[in-house]
């Protein structure tokens, strides 16, 4: 079967239901979240939109408390689960096309998801239709089981679990290719110290919305006339090629700087706009608790992302190094700061030795150390029927060896009892996530599709 011819026949079609899917805002939005929509009406309505395009296939199609759903096809007793998810993270700034169209320009489609995660999702659900319209005989059930909360969680997934069937075997498409059988632990971290109620020139510091997104943004009020700060600024971010703004506010000076946003599974592909806001502020006579926040910040982050500086620093060769985005900053002089950290640890490291031996450096600065979140590393043996299956797919799809991955990021893999990542990042390809104009290649959307169906036909189709 010439998967792939298939998938350039209906490329029109995956390509209007892509841009339709990427045209609902499905951005966590907490403050509009009810009891109907825990995380809010869009992330709920773009699950909406692909359930019912499941139902007009003549697909079994099931919303579970508009926080996750599937679509499922074929009969047996055994199910392959194949897990994406609708929600995105926020635009940000520094488009050069709307974020919310899918807009097509030259091979790419540029747009919020286009690569995380619902260019991937939807070529899945392409690949189930030309499985269903070749007519394979399935012998198991294959099932697309749809998150709206994976970039804040997992908790649409876990509720989900709770009363819906675990797979027998599933992927993720939502990573590299050709196959991630690893993946790092999670850990979301929060540093904290009160106030100190002690005079600081540092009035309010605030970056970063997501701990998985290296913040592309942060402001600060100080209590400096802006003449005595404009140039020592304008000087700053000339000499590390940074924008910003400087403006007085009320006889104080109110800072504007802007970095690069990126996925908090490798810190060091952004510019970490805290951090270097941070920077310059210490080179200021701040004094208290401002002083001490910013000297914190650069100290334990700006020398490098492993965590050296506060003991935190731990590799191995299956998964490479531990980790740590600082993802949101807060400082206000009457209520103190907080430092909330993306932790992503190396899969045979041991989180409760890393987290005594951080919390031992952060005691001795009066900073308290908080788990808000555990998420267990990954890891599949490579002797697995699924690798297995995967592999032959992968290397008779491309003509290349499937080497086994190890990844920094999390995906929906993890929660499957026996599951991996599954692309559909080519490799050579640059992982624009989380980043301004993120794209999809658009040969390499059709590819994924030809991929995901080979797969589909052979873990779950009828063996001769």
């Amino acid at each position: 079967m010439n998967w792939f011819q298939l998938a350039v026949e209906r490329k029109e079609e995956l390509f209007s239901e892509l841009q339709q899917l990427i045209a609902i805002e499905s951005v966590l939005d907490e403050t509009a979240a009810s009891e109907l929509y825990p995380f809010g009406p869009k992330p709920a309505e773009a699950l909406q939109f692909l359930l019912a395009l499941g139902e007009k296939e003549g697909m079994t199609a099931k919303n579970v408390d508009q926080v996750a759903g599937h679509i499922e096809m074929g009969q047996g007793d055994e199910l392959i689960g194949i897990l994406g998810h609708v929600d995105v993270v926020p635009a940000g700034d520094g488009w050069s096309v709307p974020p919310f169209e899918g807009r097509i320009v030259g091979d790419k489609m540029i747009g919020r998801g286009t690569i995380d995660d619902k260019g991937p999702t939807m070529a899945a659900w392409m690949a189930m239709k030309l499985v269903k319209d070749a007519g394979i005989p399935l012998e198991r059930r294959v099932r697309l089981i749809i998150g709206t909360d994976e970039e804040s969680g997992f908790r649409c997934v876990e509720r989900y679990f709770e009363t819906e069937e675990m797979p027998t075997l599933g992927f993720a498409p939502d990573a590299d290719f050709p196959i991630i059988n690893a993946e790092k632990g999670i850990a979301s971290i929060e540093f904290n110290q009160q106030a100190w109620n002690k005079p600081s020139k540092l009035i309010f510091f605030q970056s970063g919305q997501r701990t998985n997104m290296v913040p592309d943004e942060a402001n600060a009020l100080i209590d400096f006339p802006l003449r005595e700060i404009k140039d020592s600024f304008e000087q700053f971010l000339a000499s590390h090629q940074l924008k910003g703004t400087a403006q007085e506010v009320n006889g104080k000076t109110s800072l504007l700087l802007y970095g690069k946003s990126a996925h908090a599974m490798e810190p060091d592909n952004g510019v970490n706009a805290a951090i270097k806001l941070a920077e310059f502020l210490t080179k200021i006579q701040l004094e208290g608790q401002g002083q001490a926040f910013v000297e914190t910040v650069v100290h334990a982050f700006a020398s490098d992302s492993r965590g050296k500086t506060f003991a935190g620093q731990f590799s191995d060769a299956m998964s490479g190094d531990t980790t740590y985005n600082a993802g949101i900053l807060q400082f206000a002089l009457e209520e103190g700061f907080s430092i909330e950290v993306s932790m992503r640890y190396s899969v045979t490291g041991s989180f409760d030795t890393l987290i005594e031996s951080i919390s031992g450096y952060f005691k001795c600065k009066e900073i308290t150390v908080d788990i808000v979140s555990n998420s267990k590393p990954h890891y599949v043996e490579e002797t697995d029927e699924l690798i297995k299956t995967l592999a032959s797919v992968y290397e008779r799809q491309t003509g290349e060896k499937a080497e086994l991955l190890a990844i920094g990021g999390g995906t929906y893999a993890r929660v499957l009892t026996n599951g991996v990542a599954f692309g559909m990042l080519f490799p050579g390809e640059a992982d624009v996530a989380h980043q301004a104009d993120e794209f999809v290649n658009i040969e390499n959307l059709l590819r994924a599709t030809a991929i995901y169906a080979d797969a589909i036909a052979e873990l779950a189709g009828k063996k001769e």
